[in-house]
């Protein structure tokens, strides 16, 4: 007995990879101004900034990524986030009806206001959420210089 395919099984196929072509295309399109802007990838990583008196705190979200598929550096001016994760593919083949977990990785760089005290950042994540607390470097007050007569 032969199986009949079902051209609209197919069809419905080639929609559901079209949809997602266009989910990861429009996440990097942001509307800004009549023609909007096209944004990097980089970008994609949604990230807050405060500064409070004697440091910043920055809260990235980064949903699915564990503690160790991120990587965090500190200059004196610019923070830098990498996170990075694979998915884990067992030997034995599965006959999948939908498959859409893959390789990710993102990354940003933040330029910061002020310099900061590299020794003094600390981070922790819970639940996908990155937060970052930097210390300000301390601006010494400046010194009034007398001028000396000639």
């Amino acid at each position: 007995m032969s199986t009949r395919r079902n051209p609209f099984e197919e069809m419905e196929r080639l929609f559901e990879r079209m949809s997602r072509q266009f989910d990861e295309a429009s996440r990097m399109w942001e509307s800004d101004g009549p023609f909007g802007q096209w944004s990097s990838e980089t970008e994609s990583m949604a990230m807050d900034l405060v500064a409070h008196d004697d440091e910043f705190v920055v809260t990235v979200d980064l949903p699915g990524y564990a503690r160790d598929d991120v990587e965090i550096e500190v200059t004196d001016h610019t923070l830098r986030i990498e996170a990075e994760h694979e998915e884990e593919i067992e030997e034995e083949k599965e006959q999948y009806l939908r498959h859409e977990r893959r390789h990710e990785s993102t990354q940003r760089s933040i330029r910061l206001p002020e310099e900061v005290d590299k020794e003094g950042v600390s981070a922790r994540m819970k639940n996908g959420v990155l937060t970052i607390t930097i210390p300000k470097l301390e601006v010494k007050e400046a010194q009034k210089i007398e001028i000396e007569s000639e």
